[in-house]
C-alpha cells in the first residue's frame, strides 16, 4: 500500500509540475508582471516554492487521488474533486492576500482561482489515468 502511495505521489507530482511549468513559464508570466510586478522578487525562493509543490501534491494525493483510485471513481468525478481541492488551496493564498494587502488585484485573484481549479482538475485526471495504466498488468 505504501509503495502504491509513493508511486501515486510521484505520478501526481510529475503531472502537476508539467502543467504548472507550462502555465508559469509560457502563459502567465506577462500577466503576473502586469498585475503584481511591483511585488515580485528578482529571484524566486525555490525552497519555499518546492515546499508548496511537495505539500500541495501530498494533499492532492491524500484527499483526492488515492480515494478516487480506491473507490474506482470515474475520471470525471475524480477531476471534480481535484478541481475543488485546487480551488480551496489557491483561494487560501489569493483571498488572504486580497484581504490583507494593499493593491492586491481582484483580477489576479479571479485568474488564480480559475487556474487553481483547472490545475487541480487536470492534475487529478492525469494522475488517476496514469496510476491506473501503471497498475494494469
Amino acid at each position: 500500500m505504501a509503495r502504491d502511495t509513493l508511486k501515486h505521489y510521484f505520478v501526481t507530482l510529475i503531472c502537476f509540475l508539467i502543467l504548472d511549468a507550462i502555465w508559469l513559464g509560457l502563459i502567465a508570466e506577462p500577466f503576473y508582471q502586469a498585475q503584481i510586478g511591483f511585488l515580485l522578487a528578482k529571484n524566486p525562493n525555490w525552497l519555499a516554492a518546492g515546499a508548496f509543490y511537495l505539500l500541495y501534491v501530498a494533499g492532492l494525493v491524500f484527499f483526492v487521488v488515492e480515494p478516487a483510485l480506491r473507490a474506482g471513481s470515474a475520471p470525471g468525478r475524480a477531476a471534480l474533486r481535484g478541481a475543488f481541492f485546487g480551488l480551496v488551496a489557491y483561494a487560501t493564498y489569493d483571498l488572504t492576500n486580497l484581504a490583507t494587502m494593499d493593491r492586491w488585484p481582484l483580477l489576479l485573484t479571479a485568474v488564480d482561482l480559475a487556474w487553481g481549479t483547472l490545475l487541480g482538475a487536470l492534475t487529478t485526471l492525469a494522475a488517476v489515468w496514469a496510476a491506473r495504466r501503471i497498475a494494469q498488468p
